[in-house]
């Protein structure tokens, strides 16, 4: 459970083109690409901020000891 195997990845892929269409598949794949870009990008920014706001504790710790 969990993986998908080669027959499930056609199928899926079959029923989505039933369903919307070669001419709509490249735009959608082109959004999906891009939300996934996006978040990536924000969860590279919050892991940043996180990590520099964990820094500046340390630093802070270390000036009052």
């Amino acid at each position: 459970m969990g993986k998908i195997g080669m027959t499930e990845l056609i199928l899926i892929l079959s029923i989505a083109l039933v369903i919307f269409g070669p001419s709509k598949l490249p735009a959608i794949g082109k959004s999906i690409g891009e939300a996934i870009g996006q978040f990536k990008s924000h969860a590279n920014k919050l892991t940043e901020d996180v990590m520099t706001t964990a820094d500046d504790v340390k630093k802070d710790e270390k000036k009052e000891n």
